[in-house]
């Protein structure tokens, strides 16, 4: 948006250039027409017969020359003869006491007191620099000359006999218009013309114009690329204040915001409503950094409760364990001591097993987001997994089936995949009766890869369908062994299905009647 009004503004200086030299062009054409019709005149009006050929009478030509460019006062004419002398010239007149003076430049029409200081202040600015003149092109190409030194009275380049090469070429009619500026800053222009009667040059007619309406159309259009350029700054200037009212003022918020969460302070909020109300860019960085705030502290408080939970399941054992010892001290049958001892090596074994889960919970969140997911075909880790059961279970053992595509990719990290379809695996084969079946499947959805994993156990309590994924919960069937597990088992694999951007969800299998008969395991994860 800021790079919108200089480029306006050099479209304008462009279309100053060709507008100049198209004002040039014209006034050279209009110019060397004049010429013309003066040199035609002369040649038949002001001419007479001399051995077998034609030359000009000076006392014919001076009054006649004067009259053909009295109607132009910015315009002197000089006549050359063959020569090149000067024959007659407009601006000469005898004055008093048969003096020949040289009438003066015509003044510079006067300006408008606000144009006329505009002007002064544009000339000033320009005369810094060097200065030139840009003439017409092609075929009326324009000789320039830039000649600051020379005398406002000297109109007109010099055409005499002691510069036969262009006095021939004037002969011949070929003279390129010659444009200079004076040093008062009159931009001239001069056309040579020769004089023919019949196919023989009687002279030379050499026309000068002072090209006002040239400097007074490009003041015009100075004036405009003046007044343009303010227009661009006054643009240029509010663009840059609204910017900064709406980008870079903002993005200071941002970061004022982001001290006060660096700081601890604007748990509630930190960043300000306004800005999280906008919906362009800033409001979309505004939303996301209050998002990445809420989570971090979100973050902090779960990690907070994992601390406290943590020191509740260990005190569970470490009590066990101090009131056996501080039993043991006290009895004195070896059949009581050894069921003391062995309550003890339970409890450790039970803590050694919490202490590796919990381990094993804290780094998940870390480990998957330091490992790039990559894609990862699960059909051969369900089918493994399954031999493995198959091969190790004894004769009562559920049974798993497995309903699987061989080839079924995902994207996640191998490890941890394979403990999650290990937890959910074990977990149903826990809760199924003996003889009991265990029932994979999995299938492609679309963008998504779904596993589904079915007991055919007591299935869960419906108040507890996501609770049985929060940390250290356990629901374990009756008659197991207490403490064989530390209740980290599904959490775990919430925590590695959701670090994977997939779900995880839990319901119960129903018969036609509605009644339970087992459980079922979900899990959605981003195909490969």
């Amino acid at each position: 948006m800021n790079a919108l009004p200089p480029a306006l503004l050099a479209a304008s200086l462009l279309y100053l250039d060709q507008y100049q030299n198209g004002l040039m062009a014209a006034e050279v054409e209009s110019l060397r027409t004049q010429a013309r019709i003066y040199a035609n005149g002369i040649a038949e009006a002001a001419v007479r017969p001399q051995d077998d050929r034609m030359v000009l009478s000076p006392d014919a030509a001076r009054p006649l020359l004067r009259r053909l460019v009295e109607p132009s006062p910015n315009t002197q004419a000089k006549l050359f003869d063959n020569n090149g002398l000067v024959v007659a010239d407009s601006r000469l007149r005898e004055g008093q006491g048969g003096a020949i003076v040289s009438e003066p430049l015509p003044p510079p029409e006067p300006r408008r007191i606000f144009a006329g200081t505009l002007a002064g202040l544009y000339d000033r600015l320009i005369g810094l620099f060097p200065r030139s003149v840009r003439g017409a092109s092609g075929r009326d190409g324009v000789v320039v000359d830039v000649n600051p030194d020379a005398p406002s009275f000297d109109w007109q380049p010099d055409l005499g006999p002691d510069r036969r090469e262009e006095l021939r070429i004037a002969l011949e009619g070929g003279v390129n218009p010659y444009v200079r500026r004076t040093a008062d800053g009159r931009l001239l222009v001069s056309v040579a013309e020769p004089a023919r009667r019949g196919n023989q040059s009687v002279g030379i007619v050499l026309l000068t114009r002072e090209a006002r309406e040239v400097d007074q159309r490009l003041f015009e259009i100075r004036f405009s690329v003046l007044g343009l350029f303010a227009l661009a700054l006054a643009l240029t200037v509010a663009l840059s204040v609204y910017l900064a009212r709406t980008t870079a003022t903002p993005m200071l918020q941002l970061a004022a915001a982001a001290a006060a969460m660096r700081a601890g302070k604007g748990r509630a909020g930190s960043v300000p409503e306004p800005l999280l109300a906008r919906r362009d860019e800033i409001g979309v960085l505004a939303r996301d950094l209050q998002d990445s705030a809420t989570a971090l502290w979100a973050r902090i408080d779960a990690n907070e409760r994992f601390a406290a939970d943590v020191a509740h399941e260990l005190r569970n054992p470490l009590t066990s364990v101090r009131s056996a010892l501080e039993t043991l001290l006290r009895v004195e049958k070896p059949e009581d001591q050894k069921r003391l001892l062995a309550i003890i090596a339970e409890d450790a074994v039970r803590m050694d097993r919490l202490i590796a889960d919990i381990s094993d919970s804290s780094r998940v969140d870390a480990e998957l987001s330091r490992t790039a997911s990559e894609p990862v075909d699960i059909g051969p880790i369900l089918s493994a997994l399954a031999e493995l059961h198959q091969a190790t279970r004894k004769e009562n053992d559920p049974v798993v089936a497995l309903e699987a595509p061989d080839r079924l990719v995902v994207r996640g990290v191998e490890g941890r995949l394979v403990q999650v379809l290990r937890n959910l695996l074990g977990n149903a084969l826990s809760f199924s009766p003996p003889r009991g079946t265990v029932q994979v499947r999995a299938r492609p959805t679309g963008a998504m890869v779904e596993l589904t994993v079915e007991d055919e156990g007591p299935g869960i309590p419906e108040a507890r369908l996501e609770g049985i994924f929060d940390r250290f919960y356990s629901e374990r069937p009756s008659g197991e062994q207490f403490g064989k597990h530390s209740g980290l088992g599904l959490s775990i694999s919430r925590q590695i299905v959701e670090g994977l951007r997939g779900r995880i969800s839990a319901e119960n299998r129903r018969d036609a009647n509605g009644k339970v008969i087992g459980a079922r395991f979900i899990v959605r994860l981003p195909a490969g």
